[in-house]
This record gives C-alpha cells, structure tokens and sequence, in this order.
C-alpha cells in the first residue's frame, strides 16, 4: 500500500485498473483450474484435454451467438460440448486401455480439426454481438467490475454445485476411484463409469471456461487452448502451497484465490517490465516450477534443523 501511495495520481489510477483487471482475469480463470482440479486432484489423471475443451467450448458458444441464440443457451451448449469431448477421453482410457495421457493428447489433437470445423475459421469475432456480458451493461458498473461480479457469482455456483455433489455418494465414489482404483472396485464401485464421469466433469466446467472468457475477450481462437493447463495448474499449486490443511470445499475456494494471486504475480512482473507479454507462458512455468519447490525447500530445511 506504501508503494501505490507514492505513485502519482494518474499511475495509481493504472495500477488499480491492472490490479482490477488482474482480480477480473483470476475469477475467470478460476473456473478453468476448477475443472481441472476434479481431473488432476480427484481423480489423479493429467488430462491434456483441457487444451482441446477450452477452445471448444469458446468455438461452439461463439458460433451458438453468431447464430443467433441466447448467450446464456449458448454457454450451457458449450458445456455439453465440453462433457462430450470428456466422455471420448474416458472411453479411450477405459474402454480402448489407453494410457491417461496418450488419451488426453489424442483427444485434443482431433478437437483442433472439430473447432476448426465448428467455427469454419482459425478466429471467430463477437463484434456488435449480445454476450453474457450484455447483462450486465444496465448496472453501470466501472471497467471491469462486471467481470469481477459475474466470474465470483459463476465461481460461487460451481464451488457449491460441486461441494454438493461431492458430499453424496457418487461423489465420494469418484474420490474413492481416484484414491484408489483397487480399493474401489474391491468395494463395488464402477471405477470405468467414474472415471468417464469425472472427465465429463472436469471438461465441462473447462468448456464453460472457455465460453465465458471468449465472451470476455471478444472473439474465439482454435489455437487458444495451447498453454492453458499450465495457467490452470498454476492456480491449483499456488492456492494449495499458501493455504494448507483446508476441508475440500475450502480448496476448492483456494483455488479461485490461486488464480487471482497468479495473475496479480504476472501483473506484477509486467509492471517492473521484468519480461514481455510473449514471455507469459515461460513465467507461468517458472511461477509453477517455484511453488512445487517450496514444500521440499522447507521439508529439507525442518529435517536438517531436526539432525
């Protein structure tokens, strides 16, 4: 706070504006590594499907619009079309015996040829079209504050849709299959249907990612899944190494502030212009790379106190 009072007037005015934004991006972005933390967490698997569903999900909601239907419908299409793409990976895994991460690759690869072929173009721009974000026009909110209020309004909904479900018995079913698949099935659970259940999950919760930020940024880009696991992952490490021993419902909530304080790191850096914007993804690595560290670093730390 010290630094943004000795800013000048108009700086200070920049910076919120960057800090607004970032807190708008993080919300957003939260819902992505909220489902990829059912795929990554519960489940256990690295599912590279995530880098097809979000374009996908941001393809058929943009052309949904384009076609004239309403950006809310539009957005629920887009989730569907999410559990589809989640359904084929757990077929393959299940059914077909391929490994989890060959079946992730496989599936993102032909869901580049399905978006290209869904928007008929590499881009798709939603200029002068109705978006989720039109709702919000009647507020007369300040910039960015729509997305900041609908990305927590979302964020609420999926964390308590999820903690719900979670908490009955399918849920823990499917904790239990990722625990331990063995175990599971020695106790009667159908770890295939869980499995294929999960995927479908996660990967609509991504597509319903990638619906709402295409609606953000205005347009939809077959190539802007590349890289999105890393951002997602990024959420998901940070929120659990600064919040530790939380109930399940409470990481799921660390996990929207991971996101947030990931893009308040980036926003960071860009502002002491440490890197370029094409240098994000390597941060984004790094960031990660970092935090992974950081619980060895203070384990070796403790054990050597203890010798």
């Amino acid at each position: 706070m010290l630094f943004i009072n000795n800013l000048k007037y108009s700086e200070r005015g920049v910076l919120m504006d960057l800090i607004i934004s970032a807190i708008a991006q993080g919300a957003l972005w939260g819902l992505l590594s909220l489902g990829l933390f059912i795929s990554f967490r519960v489940l256990n698997i690295a599912d590279m499907t995530t880098e097809g569903a979000y374009p996908l999900g941001a393809g058929v909601c943009v052309i949904c619009i384009h076609n004239g239907v309403n950006p809310v419908l539009a957005t629920v299409i887009a989730i569907v079309a999410g559990m589809l793409a989640g359904l084929v990976t757990g077929f393959l895994i299940t059914i077909c015996k391929i490994p989890s991460l060959l079946a992730g690759i496989l599936t993102m690869t032909a869901l580049l040829s399905v978006n290209l072929r869904i928007m008929g173009r590499p881009n798709l721009s939603l200029l002068n079209k109705e978006t989720i974000f039109s709702k919000f026009q009647s507020l007369n909110l300040p910039t960015h504050y729509d997305t900041v209020l609908l990305g927590f309004i979302l964020s609420v909904i999926i964390i308590g849709m999820m903690s719900l479900f979670f908490s009955t018995e399918l849920g823990q079913s499917l904790i239990a299959t990722g625990d331990n698949v063995k175990m599971a099935t020695a106790l009667g659970i159908s770890t295939k249907a869980m499995t294929i259940l999960g995927l479908m999950l996660a990967n609509g919760i991504i597509a319903l990612a990638g619906a709402i930020l295409a609606q953000n940024n205005g347009y939809s880009d077959v190539n802007s899944g590349i890289g999105v696991i890393v951002v997602a992952l990024a959420a998901i490490i940070i929120g659990e190494v600064i919040f530790k021993d939380m109930s399940f419902t409470q990481r799921l909530v660390c996990v929207i502030f991971g996101a947030i304080i990931y893009r308040l790191l980036l926003v960071g850096v860009l502002k002491l212009n440490i890197i370029g914007a094409n240098d994000f993804k390597l941060v984004s690595a790094l960031v990660i790379a970092l935090f992974l560290t950081l619980p060895q670093l203070k384990l070796s730390t403790k054990r050597k106190g203890v010798k």
